[in-house]
């Protein structure tokens, strides 16, 4: 398997990656054995038709539970199909229940639930899922060399989306903070600590919009839908995520100096 290329750490190799992206995210589809698994997926995924069928074969669910960044879960096959049979349409639907978006997104994407109806053989579909598979797993070969650059492209594919989506402010907010990787971007480019956690949530929620309109001038998630704003979130990542690394170590003049290297 092609191991993407991050030749330093911090702002300059977040810069480097993505300079080379496209081609190294082209390079990387090709390995043979990413390649094995989406062709496996395309010719087998249309003879599902339930949630017992798609969590009976392991390798259907390496792709679809990839695709959501769920790859962790891939020996929980009860759990995952109760999320999908349970579908989202209830409130009480245990994908519902889950502060963590991605399950539900996972079970309105296949629509085994309930009152749903079945999307795997729209047209679509599985381009769909495997261009996300595809994504994610190159944000998670990037993170075994530097993790902070899985949650960077992460952040970059999903933060448009979540602006455009059509919710209210707080309920952006509210699906933010349950993400794992972007409420670690945002924590970290907020400088607020991971102990935030701890609070009640609706007073999480106030922080988060108060400290956001601080830094970036807006609290309302849809201004995400602007690239500079975007970049700028993540340079404001990147850079305090880096200083953190540096903190333990470094005098504050070296890791100035460091970071005007970068």
């Amino acid at each position: 398997m092609y191991q993407p290329v991050i030749p330093m750490s911090g702002l300059a190799g977040w810069r480097f990656l993505q300079r080379t992206y496209d081609t190294q995210f082209e390079t990387f589809n090709k390995s043979t054995e990413l390649k094995r698994d989406t062709d496996y997926f395309r010719e087998n995924i249309g003879s599902i038709s339930t949630a017992e069928d798609l969590v009976s074969d392991r390798r259907l669910m390496a792709v679809t539970l990839g695709a959501f960044g769920l790859q962790d879960d891939i020996d929980n096959r009860f759990f995952i199909r109760k999320m999908l049979e349970e579908g989202t349409t209830s409130d009480d639907a245990l994908a519902n229940r889950f502060t963590d978006p991605r399950y539900k997104e996972m079970s309105e994407a296949f629509g085994f639930g309930p009152g749903e109806f079945l999307k795997i053989g729209e047209a679509g579909f599985v381009d769909a899922i495997v261009a996300r598979f595809e994504a994610n797993s190159f944000e998670v070969a990037a993170g075994e060399q530097d993790d902070s650059m899985r949650i960077a492209l992460y952040a970059q594919r999903e933060v448009s989306e979540l602006a455009s989506a059509d919710m209210s402010n707080d309920a952006k907010w509210f699906t933010l903070m349950g993400d794992p990787p972007m409420r670690a971007l945002f924590e970290k480019a907020l400088n607020l600590p991971s102990s935030i956690g701890q609070i009640d949530v609706d007073q999480q929620l106030g922080v988060f919009q108060e400290r956001a309109q601080s830094v970036f001038g807006t609290d309302q998630i849809a201004d995400f839908s602007d690239p500079n704003l975007v970049e700028d979130l993540i340079t404001k990542y990147v850079v305090r995520n880096q200083i953190s690394a540096f903190a333990s170590g470094m005098s504050g003049q070296s890791i100035a100096l460091t970071l005007l290297q970068s």
